[in-house]
């Protein structure tokens, strides 16, 4: 994270595009917003676009705006997230999601920052930095097919990786400290982390990463009891090194219910997720909750989309 630290202090001055490369969580959107800081843009505006969770038959008017009657329900002219960025930073969150047909344009876009209106034709004049960001591997996008090269290397002007948590262990303490006097602060609570919590929480190998953690500490403030608010790692056993098993008989009613109920709600999200191919803007509609809240349950049911071979 050090070597992350310096890479944002270098390129915070410039207005280099930058492609921030990181698992889910890892703490990517904190990067860019750390970039536009840095930046002499800083006083202008931040907009985060996340290219997967708006439809793809939306996603160009929400980008590049649209004129009125370009589209049946455009009662008047609408502005795109590039020109709410002028004189900004945009954060395309997700490129990966991005359709081809919209890698064509936003490359187009990325070569002179000019672009027209959907249902215009004048041209319109941005002056934004982008910094894009991806939890996909578009080496192997590009392989099959779905990633453009050229909006690639226009792009990966400078390349930030930010490590998974399991790849930098020893921030784990100093991070739950953060999360927990947050947390505590917020919800009126004096909960401190005991010696074997902090244990359990520096050997799970957290596949949801720094988000992962902040939950997981949101729920140790939140509940009343240690084991259950830890129940959820130790029902993924993603540990570093198995904890001992408990004998027979020593689980309670409440603990088999909760199984129950994680096992019950990781088989909804998975049926549904397979039925829409895996298009989480689609899933997170009918299960009637929002994008953000499928993918907090998507990395604590530890689903992972299959592989597109």
């Amino acid at each position: 994270m050090q070597a992350v630290r310096k890479l944002v202090e270098y390129v915070g001055h410039t207005d280099a595009t930058v492609l921030i490369r990181g698992e889910s969580g890892v703490g990517k959107d904190l990067v860019a917003r750390a970039i536009h800081a840095a930046s002499a843009r800083r006083a202008g505006p931040f907009i985060k676009v996340n290219c997967a969770a708006i439809p793809a038959g939306l996603l160009e008017s929400e980008l590049f705006g649209h004129e009125k009657g370009a589209y049946t329900g455009a009662h008047r002219r609408q502005l795109g997230h590039f020109e709410y960025a002028n004189k900004g930073t945009i954060y395309l969150d997700e490129i990966g999601e991005l359709p081809l047909i919209l890698q064509a344009k936003l490359l187009h876009v990325l070569q002179d920052f000019s672009f027209s209106r959907v249902g215009g034709h004048g041209l319109i004049d941005v002056d934004a930095r982008v910094v894009a960001a991806t939890n996909r591997d578009l080496d192997d996008a590009m392989q099959r097919g779905e990633f453009r090269k050229d909006l690639y290397y226009r792009l990966n002007v400078v390349e930030i990786r930010v490590p998974p948590l399991r790849e930098r262990p020893e921030e784990i303490p100093e991070l739950a400290a953060w999360f927990l006097a947050k947390f505590n602060v917020q919800y009126g609570r004096q909960k401190q982390l005991l010696p074997e919590t902090m244990t359990r929480l520096r050997r799970y190998a957290w596949p949801g990463n720094v988000r992962e953690l902040e939950n997981v500490i949101r729920r140790l403030v939140l509940f009343t009891d240690d084991e259950e608010a830890m129940a959820p790692l130790v029902a993924r056993g993603s540990y570093a090194h198995a904890p001992a098993q408990r004998p027979i008989g020593a689980e309670s009613l409440r603990e088999i219910a909760g199984r129950a109920r994680r096992q019950a709600e990781r088989q909804a999200l998975t049926e549904v997720l397979e039925r829409v191919a895996w298009n989480r803007a689609k899933a997170s509609r009918i299960l009637g909750v929002t994008y953000r809240t499928l993918l907090n349950k998507i990395t604590a049911c530890g689903l992972t989309p299959p592989s597109r071979g």
